[in-house]
């Protein structure tokens, strides 16, 4: 296993910093700025596509799609130190680069299981970055870390498959960009159990597609993502030509799907624990009590060695987890997701924590991006799967050798 960067990734990850130094961190305070002065709308900040101009110039593109069509052609081990980079602003320089969730996992699922004439529709303005996307599969009435416990249904009449349901947390619905609903429900409730579901597309416009309301974080509402949102699904009466795969497939699809997401979130996770450590150690330093720093005090260093162990852990299995999803593929590579999915918000979140300690009541004020660093952390540990269920199911693998 050699997890040393190539050139390629090296050139990348430095080009991807330099921008986040000079163009994303200091376009934060401009984003809020925005926010603040639009109550109404949900998306279109003039900054964001500021961003991504700037980004798409410089080639910082499509990074987390290999191969064609407008992917860069990375690895996954290519692409962990860029997606780490990421993470520092995890509310602009994802979309800046066009790798933000739910875009990035609905593009895969297109890119690979979609048609012809799927990927013309809905693919490749999604890579141009003209539309955005959602992705329905969590619902308010099931419990979702079971996909198959999904009662949406996905009725074939005629050329037309009617969809009947209601889904929440759907990442992006509130962006009126976002032109295209991944839909997952079931076509035969009578299958096998995990042959019952599918996936489908859903324009935003169709009749009977209707938005319930806005979700929010820990108070926050993600409007620059999109927001989460819950939605009805009343009637809903698409092509069949809509269907993704064939009737059954969606819950491989979301299987195919989820894998990468995890390790893209992790990624991600750990650009969000650096920049915690590095606000932390800025703070320790200039902030004085007792008649010495904060940097001074014991329980100070020990978070931060704490803290710098566990990423640098962290990233190692991250990086092993990318080489052997590269390797020898996703399915042979389940440990190690499975494991980097429990360990990496767990980690990132208590070091979240430890900067906010640090920074007393300034850590839990807007002042800094702590707080929602923390709170977008701690909502991980349950979205793609909450962490019992990977600890359940990776024992059950360790048992039963």
């Amino acid at each position: 296993m050699d997890f040393a960067p190539d050139a390629r990734t090296r050139e990348l990850t430095a080009r991807a910093r330099t921008f986040l130094e000079e163009h994303v961190l200091p376009a934060e305070p401009v984003l809020e700025a925005q926010l603040a002065a639009d109550h109404d709308r949900w998306g279109g900040w003039p900054i964001v596509a500021d961003l991504q101009a700037k980004a798409r110039a410089q080639g910082l593109w499509n990074l987390f799609l290999p191969g064609d069509p407008g992917g860069a052609g990375l690895t996954n081990l290519q692409y962990a130190p860029v997606a780490e980079v990421t993470g520092w602003s995890p509310r602009l320089a994802p979309a800046a680069f066009n790798c933000a969730a739910p875009d990035t996992g609905n593009m895969e699922v297109l890119n690979e299981f979609g048609t012809t004439e799927q990927k013309e529709r809905w693919l490749e303005p999604l890579l141009r970055a003209e539309i955005r996307s959602s992705f329905c599969m969590t619902e308010p009435d099931t419990a979702s870390s079971d996909a198959t416990n999904i009662g949406t249904r996905i009725r074939r009449d005629g050329d037309s498959y009617v969809i009947s349901g209601r889904k929440w947390w759907s990442t992006g619905a509130m962006n009126p960009a976002a032109a295209i609903f991944i839909v997952m429900g079931k076509t035969d409730p009578d299958a096998d159990r995990h042959r019952q579901q599918s996936m489908i597309l859903v324009p935003r416009d169709t009749p009977g597609v209707r938005i319930v309301r806005p979700l929010t974080v820990f108070g926050y509402d993600d409007r620059d993502h999109g927001g989460h949102a819950e939605i009805s699904f009343d009637d809903v009466r698409v092509p069949a030509s809509n269907l993704i795969g064939e009737e059954g497939s969606g819950f491989a699809i979301a299987q195919a799907r989820l894998g990468p997401g995890r390790i893209h979130h992790c990624m991600r996770a750990l650009g969000m624990g650096e920049r915690a450590l590095s606000l932390m150690a800025a703070r320790a330093n200039e902030r004085h009590t007792f008649g010495r720093t904060l940097a001074d005090q014991g329980v100070v260093r020990e978070w931060a060695a704490e803290s710098r162990i566990q990423l640098e852990a962290l990233r190692l299995l991250v990086l092993k987890t990318a080489w052997l999803m590269d390797t020898v593929g996703n399915k042979q590579a389940m440990t190690e997701i499975q494991a980097i999915k429990i360990a990496v918000p767990r980690a990132v979140q208590t070091i979240i924590d430890r900067a906010i300690q640090v920074h007393g009541a300034a850590g839990v004020s807007s002042d800094t991006p702590l707080a929602e660093l923390y709170a977008g952390i701690r909502s991980l540990r349950i979205a793609d799967g909450p962490d019992e269920v990977h600890l359940s199911s990776l024992g059950r693998a360790q048992l039963r050798g």
